[in-house]
């Protein structure tokens, strides 16, 4: 007997562990079915691989249709792009082996020790902010190893409430819109885990419909369970005494509000009552929070002298900045590890950091006799102390001690623009819907610094590399070195020191050192001519992308300049972006647009008319400049440096 017992018990174990920790692999696939060489199965065949691409490209949530197919993509709200885009790859792939030829089908996937979850869902009707509650999807787990199952049920249902109300409440700063975690304390020795969310599609009453259909079916049917998975084509519920799949890595646990204690009969009775037991219970209590508050102060104050000194003054403006400690970032970028090192940069280093506190960074530290002197660090750390929107670089502060000139950003985690849309083995992952975005998002970006922030700046070196792409792929303009503040009267200024990019700069800048908004718009036209065509801008040495594009525009063959990864993209839209990229790039400043016009064509509007293009500026390398290229080697002169299309430049002129 008792053999028997020690050989079923590994078992037991066994079944228990894949019983709770096992996720439901049964995807779910409907009844119609449709021929494969049909016109929708091809569809289906096309439509389903590009999911994965596309979901990362609009921040999580992506649906299309193609050939009477109907599609849509989700991830979980804090999603990484890497796993994001496996789990819906691995999702589309399995529905379209183990569903062939039924005409809708779906499946909420997750992977356990990926931390990530997705849903893929394909029909032949429309699904847009349709509510769909059928068929469902559940996995129930184990019972519940306790007595007090009303207790539970009661503390469950009020956090199952709580929960619905954060997942139903529209986050219209996020794709991911209805989306809901939460833990809580059951006993002193298990916690309560909680996700809901919703397809954004949705409306919020739907949303909250919905979760409330999938708790009710968990209380009705799973009732004592330690858990259970309950998915409907249009939302999700999961709850287990475990946190999973990552959700709950950043989530603060909420305790449930204490029981009320017994009333000791003693003290009711009022005999046998000392005053020296509340003193014997209460003194160990506040002295444990004297000690506690004490620390908490002594580890604030230690943190302050270590990472930063706040409100110092760099400039007689008053600008309050952050100014790091040089052995705060030497800790942070393990003394610029070359392991460290995210790239170089025509003015220096740039090295990845991690704060104390888990916050990463990216610091820029300037090179000895890179061109970028105390003027342009100056400049750069006073504009964007100033400046705040989501399509700029955040600067987080400066370190000037000795010889050492250091800038700390935000670290933005997928490099830059340049990185992707010049090179043949990333460029794919720029889907049109992808790249419009980001064109968009610099724009807005260039509009703010033009007209909508307290000040007017010129950026004068806007240019790929400068793009830098978070990890929702959103652009920031960054590199302000070279910026230059107007006053609000203003709108041209002159310089003898002309600096920027050979190939990005205007020709009124390289000829004359005239600046002004319509310098940036140039640059603009260039970087978006360049995100069509895929192609650097210097590659066309003999006229220049801007002169290639206008030549193919007037003999009316435009699209052969489009990269050929856009081939199967909307033609007519594609098209439109040139004509807006040449009239950016048009030689008369006047004429070309502000971006304020630039952002009213981009919208996807086809009742807007945009005025036709005149003669893109054909700009020449001024004989200085060669001159100087030719010299940068052996010339101490930092105004002499100079690198077409990679590095900036600076051009004395005489006046």
């Amino acid at each position: 007997m008792e053999n028997s017992v020690l050989f079923h018990f590994p078992c037991f174990l066994l079944f228990l562990l894949l019983t709770i920790n096992g996720v439901n692999t049964k995807l779910l696939c409907g009844d119609e079915t449709f021929s494969q060489n049909t016109t929708y199965g091809e569809s289906l065949d096309t439509l389903l691989p590009s999911l994965a691409s596309n979901v990362i490209a609009q921040r999580g949530f992506y649906n299309a249709s193609l050939g009477g197919v109907y599609a849509l993509a989700l991830c979980r709200k804090d999603y990484l792009v890497q796993d994001c885009r496996r789990c819906v790859e691995r999702t589309s792939r399995n529905l379209l082996i183990q569903c062939q030829g039924k005409t809708e089908a779906y499946h909420w996937d997750s992977e356990e020790d990926a931390n990530v979850s997705c849903l893929v869902r394909y029909s032949n009707l429309p699904t847009f902010g349709k509510l769909k509650l059928d068929p469902l999807e559940n996995t129930p787990h184990t019972s519940l190893p306790s007595s007090n199952l009303t207790r539970f049920t009661e503390e469950f249902s009020a956090m199952a409430d709580r929960t619905i109300e954060v997942a139903s409440t529209a986050d219209e700063s996020s794709a991911l819109k209805y989306y809901g975690v939460s833990s809580a304390e059951f006993t002193d020795f298990q916690d309560i885990y909680m996700l809901m969310q919703c397809t954004p599609d949705l409306s919020s009453s739907d949303c909250k419909y919905c979760l409330r259909e999938n708790v009710r079916y968990n209380l009705e049917q799973y009732w004592g369970r330690t858990g259970s998975t309950i998915a409907r084509p249009s939302c999700y519920f999961r709850w287990d005494l475990y946190p999973f799949v990552g959700a709950f890595d950043n989530l603060m646990r909420v305790s449930a509000p204490p029981r009320p204690p017994p009333v000791d009969a003693h003290i009711k009775k009022g005999r046998n009552f000392q005053p020296w037991s509340v003193v014997v219970i209460v003194l160990p209590t506040v002295i444990n929070i004297f000690v506690f508050v004490a620390f908490v102060l002594a580890y604030r104050q230690m943190r302050r002298r270590i990472y930063a000194r706040l409100n110092k003054n760099s400039d007689s403006d008053g600008q309050s900045m952050l100014r790091f400690d040089l052995g705060m970032i030497l800790i942070a970028t393990d003394e610029f590890s070359p392991e460290n090192k995210l790239g170089q940069g025509g003015f220096g280093s740039v090295y990845k950091g991690i704060l104390p506190s888990g916050q990463e960074i990216a610091v820029k530290r300037l090179a000895g006799g890179s061109g970028q002197g105390d003027l342009e660090f100056k400049n750069e750390v006073l504009l964007l102390t100033r400046l705040q929107h989501r399509n700029l670089v955040k600067l987080l502060g400066f370190c000037n001690e000795g010889d050492e000139e250091i800038l700390v950003y935000e670290h933005v985690p997928n490099s830059s623009l340049d990185h992707f849309i010049f090179d043949e083995d990333k460029r794919w992952v720029l889907t049109w819907d992808l790249r419009y975005r980001i064109i968009e998002g610099v724009a807005r970006g260039l509009l703010y610094l033009h007209e909508d922030s307290q000040l007017r700046i010129i950026h004068r070196d806007l240019k790929a590399s400068n793009i830098l792409l978070d990890a929702e792929m959103n652009p920031k303009v960054a590199d302000f070195g070279m910026a230059r503040l107007f006053n609000m009267d203003e709108t041209r200024g002159e310089t003898s020191r002309v600096v920027g990019t050979y190939g990005y700069m205007a020709p009124e800048y390289v000829r004359h050192g005239q600046f002004s908004a319509k310098s940036d718009v140039y640059s603009f036209g260039v970087m978006l001519l360049e995100m069509i065509c895929g192609e650097r801008n210097k590659n066309f040495e003999a006229e220049g992308l801007p002169a290639f594009a206008w030549k193919r525009w007037v003999e009316g063959q435009p699209e052969s300049i489009i990269d050929p990864y856009l081939s199967e993209h909307p033609i007519n839209e594609i098209i439109k972006l040139i004509q807006i990229g040449l009239l950016c790039v048009q030689e008369n400043a006047a004429k070309r647009p502000t971006m304020n016009s630039v952002l009213v064509w981009l919208a996807r509007d086809g009742s807007l008319t945009i005025p036709k293009p005149t003669e893109a500026a054909f700009v020449t390398v001024p004989l200085s400049v060669k001159l100087a290229t030719r010299s940068s080697n052996k010339s101490k002169d930092k105004g002499s440096a100079f690198s077409v299309d990679e590095v900036s430049i600076t051009v004395l002129y005489p006046r």
